[in-house]
């Protein structure tokens, strides 16, 4: 028996490997015919050596994001797919992917980079692909190749 799943969240940050998921994302989301919601979730910790939090902060790395999404949004578009939601928001993205969106729009697929860290930002703060795959509840994919299956 095969999955038809009808809503797909794939997480972006800027890499190569959440560009690689969602190129991916928007494959598996035609395939299924359902709806892809592509997220960005700003970092919490970004702000927290701020010494003093300001709000300006959080404005402009929602227009950043914004911006990033329209450019997400333009590749699904240009390959002739246009069930797709744009989300943003502030807090820590392992929670928020896993748990959050999950619950709150019914996702039954996550999509993943492999990981957008570097190896000392994997040791201090942990993957948040490695945390996502473990306690999601729906299905998670992580993406590791590119169209081609290439690393």
């Amino acid at each position: 028996m095969q999955k038809q799943y009808k809503k797909i969240l794939v997480a972006m940050d800027g890499s190569k490997e959440a560009e690689r998921a969602l190129k991916k994302a928007v494959h598996v989301a035609k395939r299924n015919d359902a709806t892809l919601y592509i997220a960005h979730i700003v970092d919490m910790r970004a702000f927290e050596t701020v010494s003093s939090y300001d709000e300006t902060l959080a404005t402009n790395a929602k227009k950043e994001a914004e911006a990033a999404l329209a450019q997400y949004v333009e590749y699904a578009n240009e390959h002739q797919f246009e069930k797709v939601e744009t989300v943003i928001r502030i807090g820590v993205p392992k929670i928020v992917l896993s748990e959050d969106l999950p619950k709150e729009l019914g996702i039954d697929l996550i999509m993943i980079g492999a990981t957008g860290l570097n190896a000392m930002e994997r040791i201090l703060l942990g993957s948040v692909s490695s945390y996502v795959s473990v306690h999601a509840k729906s299905d998670v994919l992580v993406v590791r190749t590119d169209m081609d299956n290439k690393q």
